[in-house]
């Protein structure tokens, strides 16, 4: 006899119930339910898009609105999906460091459940009862009319599941076979593009990108990603402009033959590529084709349908018409956004994502670079990593080694050594002392005092300067190591090192940060800039200090100070210095990828402003994000 779970509709409380009256439960949650939201392990958003879906689906079962509700929270960590099979364990693992709830200085519950004492259904029957559910699709040929999917143990959301096999569709089918090249053709083009001292591993990047419609470029900073990116297009350019047609008589002759877009998540991280590969045109000179470049963001290339963020022009009916499209800061990149691309791309172009694996993923749904180099691997045939550095300071690189390996009691003692690169100011407690911070506010006063001072001469790509040349790097945005207690304190340094600011709307000198993205000042989401006197006014100066774009104050869209910033708000960037305060040990936010994006965001110094227990918590704390393609099948069944 198949054993079943009961059915949880006569048991379940009436809508308008209030468990409790517990004013941490959400209104009309269910008893299980109510029970995960007390222990603090749900919202009142999970609750309710998961009760609703089981009104839509008439599905009354508890145990499967459990699912679906975790299936919503997973999304809210990052993760595609959870694993029936581990839940308990991966949730009890989030929630550890919730309990201290540095993000709102609020102490948890005292008589808040333990995770494991929940009362989580049996995996065999809980699986069982999803599978029977009208509101779950079971397999990859499950209905596609419901709302969440069960494939393998793994729950999902059904329109992420459709994201990730859209993803793996779309690899697998540009893996599927080599492109023809002509070998003798493709040695003289590398020859021409690479200087014999080149390292392997970037001439071999450019020979996949020829002979493959997918390329995965992953290396850690200093390796040259953008180097051999700017490189292999010209490859790819001087290998097309050889092997195609004489040009008839009277026809015009392009001297570049591939159209190619760049493009990276955020608008400070297509300036930086803008730069980058800018630098690499003038070193190639004019004898090897590569065209012009304008690095665009990807919401941009895809051009958003006005009112929506997830909606765009170019899709599978009106493909991009580009035969080369680069993106770079792919770690960035979210799985829904990198499913977006990959649609609107035409079936014969190439794609080339760049970025470094370790780095923080996405602030969205997926990891999926680190995805794709799990699942593909070197035995693919399209995954090149860059292991040698050709800038990035030894000190530097080792610690990011360090980080890298797991080797706490390592990277601590980097640290603590300190050197030219290198600094630590440990604290004995979570509360940093203020008065021994004498180093952090010395290069907060030296840049502020240079940003201010070009400004007020109207030197624009003076300030730009000034301002790349220290950022202050934490971890939450609010409470004790939150953004908001270290900005107020970087700008009353600043203040008392320059004269308080004036009283206007744009005091001159102030850093700003944008936080939408706008097209008609062709600003985005994590560009940063500072007000600059202009005759009688003032305007605000973006970009980089060899390539200034200003623009007037009121017609700026929404900008915050940015004294100091988030370690996410950092990724894309890189400045001389930087101070990297810790949270608490504790803090669920403090992960080795964390820690190793906020190091490699410094070019000379990083200075770690915290306690030895957070910087071992840190390396020790790799990034967990459930998702079905790092588990795939590599394509071609290798």
């Amino acid at each position: 006899m198949t054993e079943t779970l009961p059915r949880a509709a006569a048991s379940t409380p009436p809508l308008d119930a209030v468990p409790d009256g517990d004013p941490t439960v959400p209104w009309r949650a269910g008893p299980l339910l109510g029970a995960f939201a007390r222990a603090g392990v749900l919202t009142a958003a999970d609750v309710r898009t998961a009760e609703r879906l089981g009104r839509l689906t008439g599905e009354p079962d508890e145990t499967v609105h459990l699912a679906a509700a975790l299936a919503v929270r997973a999304l809210r960590a990052g993760s595609v999906c959870f694993d029936l099979r581990t839940a308990p364990d991966l949730v009890a693992e989030d929630i550890a460091g919730e309990d201290v709830a540095v993000e709102t200085e609020a102490a948890a519950p005292s008589d808040r459940p333990s995770v494991a004492a929940l009362p989580w259904p049996e995996p065999a029957a809980w699986h069982r009862a999803l599978a029977a559910s009208p509101a779950v699709s079971l397999g990859a040929e499950g209905p596609t009319d419901r709302p969440v999917r069960l494939v393998d143990g793994l729950v999902y959301l059904d329109r992420y599941w459709r994201d990730e096999q859209a993803v793996r569709s779309a690899v697998t089918a540009r893996l599927a076979s080599a492109l023809p090249v002509d070998e003798p053709s493709l040695a003289d083009a590398l020859a021409r593009c690479f200087p014999p001292t080149a390292d392997g591993a970037q001439v071999d990047a450019a020979a996949t990108a020829a002979r493959s419609r997918l390329t995965v470029l992953t290396g850690g900073p200093g390796t040259g990603k953008t180097t051999t990116v700017a490189r292999l297009v010209a490859t790819l350019q001087q290998l097309a402009a050889t092997s195609r047609p004489p040009v008839e008589p009277g026809a015009s002759d392009p001297a570049v033959p591939l159209r190619v877009a760049f493009c990276a998540p955020t608008g400070k991280a297509a300036s930086r590529l803008q730069e980058s590969v800018d630098t690499q045109l003038q070193e190639l000179g004019d004898n090897l084709p590569l065209g012009p470049v304008h690095a665009t963001t990807i919401h941009a290339l895809l051009r958003t349908v006005p009112g929506s963020t997830t909606r765009f022009r170019h899709d599978r009916a009106n493909r991009l018409p580009h035969d080369v499209v680069v993106v770079d800061e792919a770690s960035m990149v979210s799985l829904p956004l990198l499913a977006r691309v990959l649609d609107a791309l035409r079936p014969d172009a190439r794609l080339v994502l760049v970025g470094d694996r370790h780095q923080l993923a996405s602030v969205e749904v997926g990891a999926v670079l680190g995805d794709l180099v799990a699942w593909l691997g070197p035995r693919a045939g399209c995954v090149v990593e860059l292991t040698v550095r050709h800038r990035f300071g030894e000190e530097l690189g080792a610690l990011a080694d360090a980080i890298n390996a797991g080797d706490g009691p390592a990277a601590l003692a980097l640290l603590r050594a300190g050197g030219e690169h290198v600094e630590l100011l440990e604290s004995d407690d979570d509360l940093v002392d203020v008065d021994a911070l004498g180093p952090v506010r010395a290069d907060v006063e030296r840049a502020g005092a240079a940003t201010v001072s070009a400004a007020r001469a109207g030197d624009a790509e003076g300030a730009l300067r000034a301002l790349g040349a220290h950022r202050l790097l934490v971890a939450h945005r609010r409470g004790p190591a939150g953004v908001a207690r270290w900005a107020a304190l970087a700008e009353g340094w600043v203040a008392e090192a320059t004269g308080p600011h004036d009283r206007s709307a744009w005091p001159v000198g102030r850093p700003l940060l944008v936080t939408t993205n706008d097209r008609t000042t062709r600003l985005s989401n994590g560009d940063t800039g500072v007000v600059v006197a202009q005759g009688d006014g003032v305007t605000v100066a973006f970009g980089d200090p060899q390539s200034v774009h200003l623009v007037p104050p009121h017609r700026l869209p929404v900008t915050d100070p940015v004294y100091a910033m988030t370690v996410h708000r950092a990724q894309g960037s890189q400045f001389d210095h930087v101070t990297v305060v810790l949270p608490p040990a504790t803090s669920p936010l403090l992960t080795r990828e964390l820690l190793y994006t906020a190091v490699t965001r410094a070019k000379d110094l990083v200075r770690v402003v915290g306690t030895a227990e957070a910087v071992l918590a840190a390396v020790a704390r790799p990034v967990r994000r459930a998702s079905g393609l790092a588990g795939s099948r590599r394509p071609g069944g290798a």
